[in-house]
Protein backbone atom coordinates (compact mmCIF):
# COMPACT_ATOMS: atom_id res chain seq x y z
CA UNK A 1 0.00 0.00 0.00
CA UNK A 2 1.35 3.46 -0.97
CA UNK A 3 1.26 5.70 1.32
CA UNK A 4 -0.64 8.99 1.47
CA UNK A 5 -0.10 12.19 0.52
CA UNK A 6 2.04 13.54 4.03
CA UNK A 7 0.18 16.51 5.64
CA UNK A 8 3.31 18.51 4.93
CA UNK A 9 2.42 18.42 1.05
CA UNK A 10 -0.54 19.55 1.10
CA UNK A 11 0.09 22.69 -0.37
CA UNK A 12 2.64 21.49 -2.88
CA UNK A 13 1.19 20.76 -7.11
CA UNK A 14 0.72 17.54 -8.32
CA UNK A 15 1.65 16.16 -11.70
CA UNK A 16 0.04 12.81 -12.57
CA UNK A 17 -1.05 12.68 -8.89
CA UNK A 18 2.02 12.92 -7.37
CA UNK A 19 3.50 15.52 -5.63
CA UNK A 20 6.32 17.44 -7.34
CA UNK A 21 9.08 17.68 -5.11
CA UNK A 22 9.72 21.66 -4.11
CA UNK A 23 13.29 21.31 -5.42
CA UNK A 24 11.98 19.96 -8.85
CA UNK A 25 13.08 21.84 -11.80
CA UNK A 26 9.64 23.57 -13.69
CA UNK A 27 9.81 24.46 -17.19
CA UNK A 28 7.05 25.84 -18.55
CA UNK A 29 4.44 24.82 -15.67
CA UNK A 30 5.45 21.46 -16.48
CA UNK A 31 7.87 19.86 -13.45
CA UNK A 32 11.08 17.56 -14.80
CA UNK A 33 10.80 15.12 -12.44
CA UNK A 34 14.66 13.88 -11.77
CA UNK A 35 15.66 17.24 -12.38
CA UNK A 36 16.82 20.57 -9.57
CA UNK A 37 16.18 23.64 -9.70
CA UNK A 38 20.04 24.75 -8.63
CA UNK A 39 18.63 28.26 -7.30
CA UNK A 40 15.90 25.87 -5.16
CA UNK A 41 18.44 23.02 -4.13
CA UNK A 42 21.54 25.58 -2.39
CA UNK A 43 18.85 27.38 -0.68
CA UNK A 44 17.75 23.79 0.95
CA UNK A 45 21.17 23.20 1.54
CA UNK A 46 21.59 26.71 3.51
CA UNK A 47 18.42 26.72 4.99
CA UNK A 48 17.75 23.14 5.88
CA UNK A 49 14.89 22.60 3.98
CA UNK A 50 13.39 19.30 3.05
CA UNK A 51 13.81 18.61 -0.71
CA UNK A 52 10.06 17.42 -0.52
CA UNK A 53 7.33 20.27 1.17
CA UNK A 54 10.12 22.84 1.46
CA UNK A 55 9.52 23.25 4.79
CA UNK A 56 12.06 23.74 7.37
CA UNK A 57 13.63 20.33 9.11
CA UNK A 58 12.98 19.20 12.20
CA UNK A 59 15.11 17.80 15.15
CA UNK A 60 16.01 14.78 12.68
CA UNK A 61 16.00 14.32 9.64
CA UNK A 62 16.66 11.35 6.61
CA UNK A 63 19.76 12.01 4.12
CA UNK A 64 19.57 9.54 0.93
CA UNK A 65 22.87 7.87 0.19
CA UNK A 66 24.87 5.22 -2.23
CA UNK A 67 27.84 3.82 -1.96
CA UNK A 68 29.51 6.01 -3.43
CA UNK A 69 28.37 9.13 -1.50
CA UNK A 70 29.75 6.73 1.38
CA UNK A 71 32.72 6.77 0.43
CA UNK A 72 32.90 10.53 -0.47
CA UNK A 73 31.79 11.37 3.11
CA UNK A 74 28.75 13.15 1.67
CA UNK A 75 25.17 13.01 0.71
CA UNK A 76 24.89 15.02 -3.06
CA UNK A 77 21.34 15.62 -2.04
CA UNK A 78 19.16 17.82 0.23
CA UNK A 79 17.60 16.02 3.58
CA UNK A 80 14.14 14.94 3.76
CA UNK A 81 11.71 15.13 6.84
CA UNK A 82 11.03 11.60 7.84
CA UNK A 83 7.46 11.74 7.00
CA UNK A 84 8.40 13.01 3.38
CA UNK A 85 11.02 9.95 3.41
CA UNK A 86 8.00 7.28 2.90
CA UNK A 87 6.56 8.86 0.29
CA UNK A 88 9.37 9.85 -1.71
CA UNK A 89 11.00 6.09 -1.42
CA UNK A 90 7.09 4.96 -2.64
CA UNK A 91 7.00 6.97 -5.49
CA UNK A 92 10.54 7.19 -6.87
CA UNK A 93 11.28 5.13 -9.78
CA UNK A 94 14.96 5.39 -8.52
CA UNK A 95 14.00 4.24 -4.82
CA UNK A 96 11.53 1.91 -5.28
CA UNK A 97 13.34 -0.10 -7.69
CA UNK A 98 10.93 0.50 -10.63
CA UNK A 99 14.13 1.63 -12.58
CA UNK A 100 16.88 -0.43 -13.07
CA UNK A 101 18.61 1.82 -14.91
CA UNK A 102 19.59 5.97 -14.62
CA UNK A 103 17.59 7.72 -16.97
CA UNK A 104 19.99 8.62 -20.14
CA UNK A 105 20.15 12.08 -20.59
CA UNK A 106 20.73 13.96 -23.95
CA UNK A 107 21.31 17.67 -23.23
CA UNK A 108 19.62 19.38 -25.67
CA UNK A 109 20.04 23.68 -25.52
CA UNK A 110 21.22 23.49 -22.00
CA UNK A 111 18.52 22.17 -20.31
CA UNK A 112 18.27 19.84 -17.68
CA UNK A 113 15.53 18.06 -18.74
CA UNK A 114 17.11 17.00 -22.02
CA UNK A 115 14.33 18.92 -24.00
CA UNK A 116 14.94 21.32 -27.01
CA UNK A 117 13.27 25.17 -25.38
CA UNK A 118 12.52 27.95 -28.12
CA UNK A 119 11.43 30.44 -25.44
CA UNK A 120 14.49 32.85 -25.54
CA UNK A 121 13.05 34.34 -22.06
CA UNK A 122 13.35 31.25 -20.44
CA UNK A 123 16.39 31.44 -18.05
CA UNK A 124 16.89 27.10 -18.37
CA UNK A 125 20.00 27.51 -21.12
CA UNK A 126 22.07 28.83 -18.32
CA UNK A 127 21.64 25.68 -16.54
CA UNK A 128 23.79 22.66 -16.89
CA UNK A 129 22.64 19.29 -15.58
CA UNK A 130 24.26 18.06 -12.75
CA UNK A 131 27.57 16.10 -13.32
CA UNK A 132 26.56 13.16 -11.34
CA UNK A 133 23.42 12.51 -13.14
CA UNK A 134 25.57 12.72 -16.97
CA UNK A 135 28.04 10.71 -15.51
CA UNK A 136 25.51 7.80 -14.41
CA UNK A 137 23.81 8.20 -17.60
CA UNK A 138 22.31 4.63 -18.98
CA UNK A 139 24.38 3.07 -15.95
CA UNK A 140 22.29 0.62 -13.54
CA UNK A 141 20.61 2.03 -10.33
CA UNK A 142 22.84 1.64 -7.28
CA UNK A 143 21.94 1.06 -4.24
CA UNK A 144 20.13 3.28 -1.97
CA UNK A 145 19.67 4.10 1.81
CA UNK A 146 18.27 6.64 3.60
CA UNK A 147 20.71 7.35 6.98
CA UNK A 148 18.76 9.55 9.79
CA UNK A 149 21.43 12.35 11.34
CA UNK A 150 20.11 14.83 14.01
CA UNK A 151 19.77 18.25 12.58
CA UNK A 152 21.89 19.61 15.54
CA UNK A 153 24.40 17.74 13.27
CA UNK A 154 23.98 19.02 10.19
CA UNK A 155 26.85 20.25 8.11
CA UNK A 156 27.82 21.12 4.56
CA UNK A 157 30.39 19.71 3.02
CA UNK A 158 32.22 22.56 0.71
CA UNK A 159 35.32 22.77 -1.76
CA UNK A 160 37.74 25.03 -1.16
CA UNK A 161 37.44 26.35 -4.80
CA UNK A 162 33.37 26.65 -4.81
CA UNK A 163 32.89 28.34 -1.32
CA UNK A 164 29.81 29.19 -2.05
CA UNK A 165 28.54 25.77 -3.69
CA UNK A 166 27.86 22.89 -1.19
CA UNK A 167 28.98 19.56 -2.46
CA UNK A 168 26.37 18.32 -0.14
CA UNK A 169 25.45 17.04 3.32
CA UNK A 170 28.01 15.28 5.60
CA UNK A 171 27.66 12.06 6.54
CA UNK A 172 31.01 12.06 9.19
CA UNK A 173 28.16 12.87 12.34
CA UNK A 174 26.59 10.33 14.63
CA UNK A 175 23.79 7.94 12.63
CA UNK A 176 20.84 7.53 14.26
CA UNK A 177 19.43 4.94 11.93
CA UNK A 178 19.49 3.29 8.32
CA UNK A 179 16.80 2.31 6.19
CA UNK A 180 17.80 -0.09 3.12
CA UNK A 181 15.80 1.74 -0.14
CA UNK A 182 16.54 -0.52 -2.53
CA UNK A 183 19.58 -2.90 -3.72
CA UNK A 184 21.86 -2.02 -6.61
CA UNK A 185 20.43 -3.11 -9.83
CA UNK A 186 22.69 -5.81 -11.38
CA UNK A 187 24.59 -5.24 -14.91
CA UNK A 188 22.32 -6.84 -18.25
CA UNK A 189 25.15 -9.90 -18.17
CA UNK A 190 25.02 -10.51 -14.60
CA UNK A 191 20.99 -10.09 -14.64
CA UNK A 192 21.13 -12.82 -17.41
CA UNK A 193 23.65 -15.08 -16.18
CA UNK A 194 21.22 -15.30 -12.78
CA UNK A 195 18.01 -15.78 -14.45
CA UNK A 196 19.97 -18.81 -16.51
CA UNK A 197 21.04 -19.79 -13.33
CA UNK A 198 17.54 -20.25 -11.91
CA UNK A 199 15.93 -21.54 -15.09
CA UNK A 200 18.46 -24.03 -14.92
CA UNK A 201 17.21 -28.03 -14.56
CA UNK A 202 19.07 -29.58 -11.17
CA UNK A 203 21.92 -32.15 -11.51
CA UNK A 204 21.06 -35.60 -10.98
CA UNK A 205 23.57 -38.10 -9.68
CA UNK A 206 23.91 -41.08 -11.30
CA UNK A 207 22.48 -43.51 -8.50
Amino acid sequence: MNPAIPQRCAHRPLAGGLVVPWVSLIHNGHAAFGSLDAERALRAYRDRLCQICGHQLDERCFLIVRPADQARGYSPEPALHPECLPYSAAHCPMLNGAATHYRRRTVLAGHPAGRPCTDPSCPCPSRDPDGGHTARSGSPADRYEAWMISTADYRLVVRPDTPGVPDGISLAVPIRRKRLLREAALPENAAQLLELLRTAPGLEGDG
